[in-house]
């Protein structure tokens, strides 16, 4: 596996952006989105804290916001795992339905950057359009459960057994790949399963998972990712925004800050993903991104399930 070249033409950006090309107006606009969110809503000082009912210090803050930006470089250079490495440790600090609702907004931003950034979203929609219809469906049926019910230590303790199995299968197959293995169930299921994880818990591990073990082409597999996600956290805000009381103007402004400090993490996340690496390195990367995810998220759960 070859990424492409690590450097940027500006220039040929900045023609292109005046130009009014999609991918370099999506990535443009979904940035700048997040970045007036931020200024417009602020609070106010002595408001910073209100929202979340929690006593955050400067130095847990700061510690935040640098796994924020640590989560932006993983998903520049995998396209999963903003969500997976934020979601425990921020519903530590918060309560967890707040982080669920605070952080859908960084991964729109994320993804829809990272669909224009590769080129491959369109065409993935072509090919994979019940994909997403199913997995919007998902989403709306996880938007309305969690809207009902508060997110609970068990579906993340279900998700990081899911994915203590998948690294275990596999390292033991050796990166076992299933050649035109396409099966529309299987997709479809792995699709509306990830719609309703990342809309109820935050976490929808299965369809990267999924996509690592049938499409290890970097920029399809990022590409289509990065499709499915952002349609998923689309559907998510708006029905959060309009249909329940879930996304106040307060979260929205969090969730624009946290947004806007991962912009960072993503352009670094990127660049690397750009550098010269083989398909085995890339490889042992997500699976072993995957097991410290797993291992954060029993930290996380099990005392509350078990002690």
């Amino acid at each position: 596996m070859s990424a492409s070249e690590p450097t940027v033409d500006v220039e040929q950006f900045l023609t292109n952006l005046r130009a009014f090309h999609y991918r370099e107006l999506t990535m443009v606009g979904a940035t700048l989105l997040a970045i007036v969110a931020s200024v417009v809503l602020f609070p106010g000082l002595e408001n910073v804290d209100q929202g979340i009912q929690s006593d955050l210090s400067v130095g847990l803050l700061a510690g935040l916001m640098l796994v924020a930006v640590v989560g932006g470089v993983v998903k520049g250079m995998t396209g999963f795992g903003y969500s997976l490495i934020m979601t425990p440790i921020f519903a530590t600090v918060i309560d967890p339905t707040v982080t669920v609702v605070v952080l859908a907004i960084p991964p729109w931003m994320l993804n829809m950057f990272q669909i224009a950034e590769t080129g491959t979203g369109w065409s993935f929609v072509r090919e994979e359009w019940s994909l997403l219809v199913l997995a919007v469906v998902g989403s709306v049926i996880g938007v309305m459960a969690l809207a009902t019910f508060s997110a609970g230590p068990l579906v993340p303790f279900v998700i990081g057994l899911v994915l203590l199995g998948y690294v275990a299968f596999q390292v033991v197959q050796n990166f076992v790949t299933i050649e035109e293995a396409h099966h529309p169930f299987a997709l479809g299921a792995a699709g509306l399963s990830q719609g309703f994880l990342l809309a109820f818990a935050n976490l929808g591990p299965l369809l990267p998972a999924y996509f690592h073990t049938f499409e290890r082409d970097a920029e399809r597999y990022i590409g289509g990712l990065s499709m499915v996600l952002g349609t998923i956290f689309t559907v998510r805000i708006v029905q959060m925004a309009f249909f329940t009381d879930l996304l106040t103007t307060y979260r929205f402004w969090l969730g624009s800050v946290i947004a806007v400090v991962t912009i960072v993490g993503l352009l670094l996340g990127t660049y690397l993903r750009r550098l010269e690496f083989d398909e085995r390195t890339f490889n042992w990367f997500v699976v072993c991104l995957l097991f410290v995810i797993s291992l954060n998220i029993f930290r996380n759960t099990v005392p509350a399930l078990f002690l």
